[in-house]
């Protein structure tokens, strides 16, 4: 079992920053891919951007040049840094972690506004 608790989410106004982070722990062999999904009101979530045990990352195109996600094996903690935010950015923020069956975090609110 993993379980994933997510910190850094809040209010932020458009074109600020905020960095989100990720820590696993519990009894796993290891892990494999991490990363976020979103969850804006009203939509379906969608994968913001993940990144494999060797380093390959993967951005939705939405957020491409302004989010950047990085990860710590020695603290098995995922990051996800978050420039220029917009509105549209909003949403509840969730974290994966892959290792064998796919873990979720509970959630981390973003909103941006201001």
């Amino acid at each position: 079992q993993v379980q994933l608790v997510e910190s850094g989410g809040g209010l932020v106004q458009p074109g600020g920053s905020l960095r989100l982070s990720c820590a696993a722990s519990g009894v796993f062999y290891s892990i494999n891919a991490m990363g976020w999904y979103r969850q804006a009101p009203g939509k379906q979530r969608e994968l913001v951007a993940s990144i494999s045990r060797g380093g390959s990352k993967n951005y939705a195109d939405s957020v491409k040049g302004r989010f950047t996600i990085s990860r710590d094996d020695a603290k098995n903690t995922v990051y996800l840094r978050m420039n220029s935010l917009k509105p549209e950015d909003t949403a509840v923020y969730y974290c994966i972690a892959d290792s064998g069956v796919r873990y979720w975090g509970k959630g981390t609110l973003v909103t941006v506004s201001s």
